[in-house]
């Protein structure tokens, strides 16, 4: 009681300064709870409940094909979206000898080119099958780290159709069915290039179109949720696959997960919040970023993207070297 007493006789702006301090200790507070529930506590959702069947694109190498095998670990059947035939069987062979009653279909579908054909492939797949999980994850990084007056014109146009186009028009052609049984989960997969930093130059084509993959997931997020459908974009910063080993010679660690890591910890995000991160390593690195100004993490951005257009010129000469001598 004293205390009280003692700071109530305290100057008005000290009072005030004490108020301010008390409301920011509190809300991280929460923010520290909430966030030891979200990675530790808090239970993944039985998946089954959305329906038997899910949906992966890109599904050959990397997160997409960790999703994959993850999501047949979890008893789903698969529908695997991609554009090698060779690549699709294989995948389909590899997680059919690891789980024998998951049933797996294939679909054709080169997501940079006419979508036509690929679409109405999908369609036939899943008339009357019940799914209930769409994994929007397919996507292209290039042309990488180059000055954007740089840029093959051609490259860039088949990034824009793989990560923006091909997600909306998926997301199209599979929403009917979600919406005539009034559930479904959709994942789309998009990057800390565009949530996390305020810039990413040298990829500026790569990080718009994963602002529309936020965007576009947030607004569907609203849309859908009072018909029974859960709308998500996750943000994956630094992953270990083939888009990011050209760039990273690191093994994976905490802040750089492997794609089963990732994948591993994103099945249990789904259905829940509108964005998500589900790894704990790039979560951190979130936060420490969240405290830089924006001019620091330009002028970081940019010092590590020029650094990348190094490496990645380098291992192009000398790939054409060792062609030339071959």
């Amino acid at each position: 009681m004293g205390s009280i007493q003692c700071i109530l006789s305290q100057p008005s702006w000290y009072l005030l300064l004490f108020i301010l301090g008390l409301l920011s200790i509190t809300r991280l507070s929460l923010f520290l709870l909430c966030s030891i529930y979200t990675f530790f506590l808090r239970p993944a959702k039985n998946l089954h409940r959305y329906g038997e069947w899910a949906i992966v694109t890109g599904p050959t190498s990397g997160i997409g094909q960790s999703f994959a095998f993850e999501l047949a670990k979890n008893g789903m059947n698969l529908i695997l979206v991609g554009r090698n035939a060779d690549k699709l069987e294989q995948v389909k062979l590899e997680i059919s000898g690891l789980h024998e009653s998951i049933k797996i279909k294939t679909v054709i579908f080169d997501l940079s080119g006419d979508s036509a054909t690929g679409l109405e492939r999908l369609r036939e797949t899943i008339h009357g099958l019940d799914v209930g999980v769409l994994i929007n994850n397919a996507g292209r990084a290039e042309p990488s780290a180059t000055y954007f007056h740089d840029a093959d014109i051609d490259a860039w146009i088949k990034m824009v159709r793989v990560n923006l186009n091909a997600v909306a028009e998926i997301t199209h052609a599979v929403l009917p069915s979600l919406l005539k049984k009034k559930k479904g989960a959709i994942v789309n997969i998009g990057s800390g290039s565009s949530v996390v930093i305020p810039s990413y130059p040298l990829y500026a084509t790569y990080a718009a179109t994963k602002g529309f993959v936020a965007q576009f997931s947030q607004s569907l997020y609203v849309e859908y949720r009072s018909k029974g459908i859960d709308v998500q974009c996750q943000i994956p910063l630094y992953v270990a696959t083939k888009m990011t080993s050209g760039v990273f010679k690191k093994k994976r660690s905490l802040f750089l997960p492997d794609s089963d890591a990732y994948a591993r910890a994103a099945i249990r995000c789904i259905g829940y919040d509108r964005v998500s991160m589900p790894n704990i390593g790039h979560f951190l690195q979130w936060c420490f970023v969240g405290l830089l100004p924006d001019f620091l993490n330009d002028m970081n951005m940019l010092k590590s993207n020029l650094k990348h257009k190094d490496i990645l010129r380098r291992r192009r000469e000398r790939k054409n070297i060792s062609a030339s001598t071959s």
